[in-house]
């Protein structure tokens, strides 16, 4: 029986690699399956990584912090009856797999991991290339030490399997006389087009200015967020709602709450109004995907909570038929755990509506932009008093600005205006949010 090899799982349906974040184990412990061995962050959640079998760790391949390729071997499980080496023989494994599995990719236009990681395999299971054997490079270190004029036949490699990875380039480099950064500013070959990102990273850093890489759930905003606001046809419908009604009703609630629960905030009744709007109005409810719309039957709303890093979505489930104070403790949990970091990745994914509140920040008005694959993102601003007319008489109120963006494949213009009064109902009628 050969030791198991552990590999980074596809925790993400479009994910090519993800960051792992901390082990949970250490060397030699002996665990059972199903035991959480890694922390793994995603591009927006931590997911748990469990054995799969019993066993004994034998060793860490990657460290804490690194980006890893799903599928790239993460650690070595030894058996009951397996020692040092079984263990070795399963490194040297290892480092000829992951290194052609690195070079394959490459070769197919693949995404392979980016080497910000360190391989922690000991020497004497990195076997080096012989003069007529094949040097696996990581594509990463490839792009360095073409732009820096680095050959690789002289560069020793570190990684799994004596890969070059991006330290050795860097070291070369170094061992040159040059800097890691001035690498970017050497001058190409006319075979390689100047890009637009490779002329900003050409550019010297001005004194009082400090560049920091995206981080992994920013790098995925931009990304779906780009495919958004691009591939998605947008359109935007505006209605504003008086407040003064529902403000009351929050008032009365909280005021017979038991002081250690939760008090109910505007955004849980906003929540609440949205999915019932969309009950009222079930075409709403829908998503494209590939050539059919998917309808939902029940009103799954997203909360935009913002954290330092950017943005999470988690879901509220059936917020159509659970109550105020259930949706109100749920936004509570989401929010202190999105703080932590340990929002999971299933918690953020279906529904076809979003919710984005910037009340809380007196924002007038603003449009959103969807989250895919959802067609609906509801922007909420600030509830501020202005001069309205009832009646002929003129009168003060609390009014609020919403701004529905939709996406039009699905969503045509009168079902989104709709939607948006039966949203305007039921926050200018309350009572109605009560009754699920």
């Amino acid at each position: 029986m050969a030791p198991t090899i552990i590999t980074m799982p596809a925790v993400v349906a479009d994910a090519t690699e993800a960051v792992l974040q901390a082990w949970l184990v250490a060397e030699g412990d002996t665990i059972t399956a199903g035991t959480p061995i890694a922390d793994i962050e995603t591009e927006k959640a931590t997911v748990e990584l469990e054995a799969e079998t019993d066993g004994t760790v034998g060793r860490f391949i990657i460290s804490a912090g690194a980006h890893v390729s799903v599928g790239e071997p993460v650690a070595v499980l030894l058996g009951d009856d397996e020692g040092p080496a079984d263990l070795d023989a399963a490194l040297a494994e290892i480092g000829g797999q992951a290194a052609g599995d690195a070079a394959t990719a490459s070769s197919e236009g693949g995404t392979p991991a980016t080497d910000q990681g360190t391989s922690i395999a000991p020497a004497h299971s990195s076997p080096k290339a012989g003069a007529n054997e094949r040097k696996f490079t990581s594509p990463l270190a490839r792009k360095l030490a073409r732009e820096a004029g680095i050959v690789l036949e002289g560069v020793e490699g570190t990684g799994p399997g004596g890969r070059i990875v991006r330290a050795d380039i860097v070291r070369a480099i170094a061992a040159r006389g040059a800097s890691a950064a001035d690498a970017f500013a050497l001058p190409r070959t006319s075979a390689e087009p100047l890009t637009e990102t490779d002329a900003v990273e050409r550019l010297a850093v001005p004194a009082g200015v400090v560049d920091t890489p995206m981080s992994p759930m920013r790098r995925a905003i931009a990304r779906r967020l780009t495919e958004s606001k691009t591939q998605v046809p947008h359109f935007y419908v505006t209605r504003s709602v008086e407040m003064d009604e529902l403000l009351a009703l929050r008032i009365k609630i909280n005021a017979s709450v038991d002081e250690s629960d939760r008090r109910i905030s505007v955004n849980d009744l906003i929540i609440k109004a949205v999915a019932l709007a969309l009950k009222d109005v079930p075409a709403a409810n829908s998503i494209v995907v590939g050539d059919t719309i998917r309808r939902f039957e029940a009103a799954d709303i997203a909360v935009a909570i913002a954290i330092p890093d950017g943005l999470l979505t988690p879901v509220v489930r059936g917020a159509d038929t659970i109550g105020i104070g259930a949706i109100s403790r749920q936004i509570g949990d989401f929010a202190a755990r999105a703080r932590s970091g340990k929002i999971k990745q299933h918690e953020l994914e279906g529904g076809a509506f979003t919710v984005s509140n910037l009340g809380m920040y007196g924002v007038d008005d603003f449009a959103a932009i969807l989250n895919p694959p959802q067609s609906g993102i509801l922007a909420i601003s600030a509830a501020q008093q202005h001069p309205v007319v009832r009646d002929g008489e003129l009168a003060v109120a609390t009014v609020m600005n919403c701004t529905l963006s939709a996406d039009h494949r699905v969503i045509d213009g009168a079902v989104a205006a709709e939607f948006m009064t039966a949203f305007v109902r039921r926050i200018e009628t309350p009572m109605t949010l009560l009754v699920s």
